[in-house]
């Protein structure tokens, strides 16, 4: 585990749905500047509930949460979104892209709500096609592009703000084996130039793959192998 700084910190952190289902309990974790993870659990696990909670789409019932620094029990719900935009890259499993843009403007929408001009947003977002191979594609639609080439762009859309913090909710669940190994190529090599990077997969060999991995079960930590600890 890197001795970085704090990126988000959870402390006996629970969350309780309405018709008193608990999602989570009592749960603690700590990631530091330039950390890739894995957090890892089966379906209901409560890996969704907390990947709400990190990005800050939630907030929980109890415990204490703080991202980049700030305590988000502090903030109301737009500095939350303020935080959201200029701290948080998100990747989901369904990619998320909007099917009437060009993927360039996909991308460039990454930074809209930073209040960036169209030209560069258009001129950045050039600039991460080609970091993650797809400026030949810049100007196809997404219906165009294969699965992995999605996921990408959609990657490409998550980091064009720089975030110090990348959440990859399931980002190889609908790719093949191959597409899927590229997915988490690119991942770590944002973690190598980095970006902290936390994945949330049902998948033990994705979580393995990764330095450390986080293991949830019925809304509880169970487990945390790091990089120091054999798996």
């Amino acid at each position: 585990m890197t001795g970085g700084r704090i990126v988000v910190e959870l402390d006996g952190v629970g969350k309780l749905h309405p018709g008193g289902v608990r999602a989570l309990h009592d749960v603690s974790l700590t990631v530091r500047s330039g950390e890739l993870l894995g957090i890892v659990g089966p379906s209901g696990s409560g890996k969704s509930t907390l990947l709400n909670l990190l990005g800050t789409l939630d907030r929980p019932t109890s415990g204490r949460i703080a991202i980049d620094g700030h305590e988000l029990d502090r903030l109301d719900d737009d500095e939350l979104s303020a935080l959201r935009a200029r701290t948080i890259g998100f990747v989901f499993q369904q990619f998320h892209l909007a099917p009437g843009l060009s993927v360039v403007d996909n991308v460039a929408d990454g930074l809209v709500y930073c209040g960036v001009p169209r030209a560069r947003r258009l001129a950045a977002a050039a600039a991460v096609l080609e970091r993650v191979g797809l400026t030949h594609r810049s100007t196809h639609r997404p219906h165009e592009l294969s699965g992995g080439e999605r996921q990408r762009v959609a990657i490409a859309r998550a980091v064009i703000g720089r975030p110090p913090l990348v959440l990859a909710d399931e980002p190889t669940g609908n790719l093949d084996s191959r597409a899927g190994a590229v997915v988490l190529a690119l991942l770590h090599d944002l973690h190598d130039d980095g970006t902290t990077v936390v994945v949330i997969t049902h998948d033990e060999d994705v979580a393995r793959s990764l330095p450390r991995r986080v293991e949830i079960r019925d809304g509880r930590k169970v487990v945390d192998h790091s990089e120091r600890t054999p798996a």
